[in-house]
Order: C-alpha cells, then structure tokens, then sequence
C-alpha cells in the first residue's frame, strides 16, 4: 500500500497544473494516468512515419498566462507562437473572409461596407466583457451551501466579490450579457450583421464542441466562451504551441516534477476507496491502493460519480443528479499526413491564411442543417470541419516539404441512432470528411498519405471523454458557473470530505485553460491549512 498527502486522478493538463501548485506549496503529490503518457487530451504523437500531431486538442488560446507565468512553463520549454493570420473562411462562390492584425475589416468591407462597422464594436463589446469575466476564471464561483456556518459565511464573501466585479459592466453591457448567457448566437449575429460568412466566424465559436444549432438557446455563451483567451499577451489570438499541445503537458509535467511530485503512467484507477462519509484513496486497476489525506478527480464528473466511486457512499438524489450530467460535442477529430499544401478556390496557392484556422461552414444556416442531419442521420452528409495545418508554422511536425493538418469535425452524433456502432462507420465518416475539404481545395484528398481517425466512442476510449464531449460537460446554463458541475459543489470540493474536483467539468469549463487544477489547488491548500495550520 502506498501512502501519500495527495492523490490526483488524470495527468491531464488540469491534473498536472493541480499537481504543480500544490507540490510547489510543499504538499506529497501523486498523480496516476490511465495512459501511457501525460498529457490527457493535450498531448502530442507520432500518428504516421515522421508525422508528429496534437492528437486531440489541437490549438492553443485559453491557457491561462498567469498559470504560464507561475508554472515558469516557458523555462520548461514552452513556447508559443501566434497564427499569421487568425481565421480563413471560403466560400463555394469563390469570396472568402480573412482575419487578423490589419486584415479583418479590409476583408470584411469586400464582403459588406455595413459589416466592416458593425464588425469592430460587436468585436469591442464582446472584448469589454470578456476582459470583466476573465476575472471570474481564476476564481472560485459563488457557492450555494445549506445552513448557517462558517461556509455559508464565507460564500456571502465570495458573492460580494463576484457582485464587485459585474459592477464593473455598464448597465448596457450587462444586458448584453444577459443575452449573452441566455441567446442563440444565430439570433444575435442576424441582428447585427448580413454577411453570411462574417455571421459564420462568430457563429462557429457558438458551435465548437457544442451539439447544437447556432440558433440553439445558450449558444452565445459558447461563443464567448472562445473570447477569453490570449497568446503572448495579445488578447483575442489564437495560437499554436511548439511541438504540438503535448510541448504544454511536457513543460507542465517538468514543472510539477521539480517541485516533488509523483507522476505514475499506466495506472488507471478502478475506485475511489471510502471510509464512512470521507474519500481515502484509490484502487488502481493493478490492484495497487494508494491512501491519501486528499483524492483529486481530473475525469468527467459523470465518470468520478458512475464509474469510480462507490454508489452506496452518494446520496441518491445527487447520484440521480450527476446522472443527467450532459455530455456530448458532436466532434469527430481527425490528424492527416500531408504530401504537400492544399490550395483553396478562393484563395489559390500558399500563404498566411494556411496559418489561420480554417473554418468551412459558409453560413449559419450551413451550421444549422449540419446538426439537424447529425441529429437524424447519424451525421451530416455536409460537415462543419476546422482545417489546421500547424506545420506552417512548425517545421518539426513533418518531413521538409510535407505537411500534417488538423480537422476539427462537427457534427456527428455522440451515440448512432438505431444501435449502430461507431466502429462501424468510422472510415466511411473519415472519408467524408476529407471530400468536404476537398471540395474547397481540390486535390486535397489525393494529397493524404496517411490518417489517423477518431470518433466519439474513441475520444471516449481514449481519453475519457464520454460521448467525445471535449469540455467534460456541455456548457449550458444548468452546468455553468455556480451549477458546474452541480449546485452545492461549485467550490471544488465533492459531496465527500477529501473529495475534490479539478478537471474541466468544474468552472471555469472545457478549454486548455489550466484553470479549474489552479482554482481546485487554492481551495486544497485552504482547507489543508485550515486543518493542519500553516505548516505541514
């Protein structure tokens, strides 16, 4: 039997960033990894002979910089580097839409001289309220607790301090958003623009990991969700990192290994041990039990509660809650080797928009029939796909002369109607996919020299994403904020004392973001102090 202070399950970048900081306040650490490398969702592979991928998450913008900065992540080997150009999105009449520094409205006012307006302060007010929520992400949220204690006092605090911060919105904005957490994206982006490939810039954001219409109720907030974050101090950007995500979860994981922490692979965990009404540890699929003062969860909320901990320690009305946790992103990932650059009707040849993210989905209305084919197909017959190809930037990934590129696919159904199986249909939704590019840059499919393909069910197998949900949970009202992942355990903290939550099904929500294993962290060390004083 093992012993240690703190036991953390997943070396996701949560787990890892968890693990860092409290290893760093002196505390025992030891993460177990179901997989043979660090990393979870952000990690890098070899998936073809001399082509090297990020093989699920695939672009970088939401790590958080004050966690880059406290992990010291840039001396352990990160670094950085931001997209030429932000976002690239053609169209089958030949026009296109081009984003970036110095680009974005000259490319907008080809399109609509209205939208070139109308684009930069629908632009500016997102970015005002991104800039005032960014302050709730490294943050606990308000806590709804029972009775009249210490808790309760200290959460009547904390809502001071959110009240504090909201204040800072004008009335306007606040109203703003309102409509932001509460709309369809598609409602919003009618209301302010005509172009339909201005509308799908935005509109994409609304549906990226998000099983829905852009017109779905709510959509809106997934779309600011994608405002937050920053590459190098630049608001807004998107970015790639060096040697794929796995360079993040690498330097993460020499960050928590300098300060004394145990990182074990290839020990997955079969249980959350229980005493009386306190987690103590974890059984490993090997058998193996560790003991722990602590039991640090980085896996789905659904998965911590349906599949490790023991059912007879939960009350039944919170097992039958976490139990209609929703999952599901419609994502289907796919990493392709390269023989050479794809070259797209509208924009012909090679140049800083095949640094961009590509988004092919002309329309909102595209979107829509996407997910309503999804819905009873299976998956539609006319994707949304994100073309990435980071060896534009980063000539390490693949052979001189050759190229890997990501797409990032929506929307296929979490679970196949009718019983069919995922393993099934896989190849043939592969090589839909590959034809959808294909169709904006012909001769893209002949250009494939190698695939690596994964469906819901094996980003579930994988990496433990159930129904490929890459947030750890939709993000919709009912599981945001002060509800993720439920009402009463918006702290961190589980419905079991020593139990907590520090993956991306706690707040701030799915993204690299390293946010909710810093939060979890400062709220561990909180309650260590407070039971063991300020020492060890």
């Amino acid at each position: 039997m093992n012993e240690t202070e703190i036991v953390i399950i997943g070396a996701g970048h949560n787990g890892l960033t968890c693990a860092a900081y409290l290893a760093m306040a002196g505390l025992r650490v030891k993460l177990v990894e179901r997989r043979k490398a660090v990393g979870g969702a952000a990690v890098t592979e070899e998936f073809h002979p001399g082509f090297r991928n990020s093989v699920a998450a695939y672009t970088v913008s939401l790590l958080n910089p004050q966690i880059i900065a406290d992990l010291r992540l840039a001396e352990h080997g990160l670094r950085i580097v931001e997209r030429r150009a932000q976002n690239f999105l053609p169209a089958p009449d030949g026009s296109y839409l081009l984003t970036g520094e110095g680009r974005t409205r000259p490319s907008v006012e080809k399109l609509s001289r209205r939208d070139a307006g109308a684009i930069d302060t629908f632009s500016r007010e997102l970015e005002a309220i991104a800039d005032v929520l960014r302050q709730f992400v490294l943050r606990a949220p308000p806590n709804i607790v029972e009775g009249f204690g210490i808790g309760a006092i200290r959460e009547a605090f904390n809502a001071l301090g959110s009240a504090s911060i909201l204040r800072k919105l004008s009335l306007e904005q606040q109203r703003s958003l309102l409509d932001l957490f509460t709309r369809s994206a598609g409602e919003m982006l009618d209301e302010r623009f005509e172009s339909d490939l201005v509308k799908a810039l935005f509109g994409f954001d609304a549906i990226v990991g998000n099983y829905a219409s852009p017109y779905a109720a709510g959509s809106a907030y997934v779309m600011l969700h994608h405002a937050f974050g920053e590459v190098n101090g630049k608001k807004g950007v998107w970015g790639h990192a060096i040697g794929g995500m796995g360079a993040i979860t690498q330097a993460m994981a020499r960050a928590a290994r300098g300060h004394g922490a145990e990182i074990e692979t290839e020990a997955g965990v079969r249980e959350v041990t229980v005493e009386g009404d306190r987690a103590t540890g974890v059984i490993l699929d090997n058998g193996e039990t560790i003991r722990a003062k602590y039991v640090v969860s980085g896996v789905n909320p659904k998965l911590l509660y349906t599949r490790l901990v023991p059912s007879g320690a939960l009350a039944p009305e919170f097992l039958a809650r976490i139990g209609r946790w929703r999952n599901g992103s419609g994502t289907f990932r796919m990493n392709v080797a390269l023989s050479a650059l794809p070259s797209f009707t509208a924009l012909p040849g090679a140049g800083d928009h095949l640094t961009a993210g590509i988004i092919l989905a002309p329309s909102l209305t595209y979107m829509d029939r996407a997910w309503q084919d999804a819905r009873s197909h299976g998956w539609s017959r006319e994707p949304v796909v994100e073309v990435l190809i980071p060896s534009t930037l980063d000539d390490s990934l693949a052979p001189e002369g050759q190229h890997v590129a990501s797409l990032f696919c929506q929307h296929v159904a979490p679970e196949l109607p009718e019983g069919k199986s995922w393993d099934d249909h896989r190849e043939e939704v592969a090589d839909l996919m590959v034809a959808t590019v294909d169709k904006f840059a012909p001769g893209f499919a002949a250009s494939v020299i190698g695939r690596q393909v994964l469906s819901p069910l094996d980003l579930e197998r994988q990496f433990g994403l159930l129904g490929g949900d890459i947030f750890h949970g939709a993000l919709t009202l009912n599981q945001l904020f002060s509800a993720r992942p439920m009402l009463g355990h918006a702290d961190y903290r589980g419905p079991l004392k020593g139990l907590y939550h520090c993956g991306s099904g706690a707040h701030p929500g799915g993204g690299v973001t390293g946010a909710p294993g810093h939060n979890a962290a400062r709220v561990i060390l909180g309650d260590h102090r407070a039971l063991f004083g300020q020492g060890r």
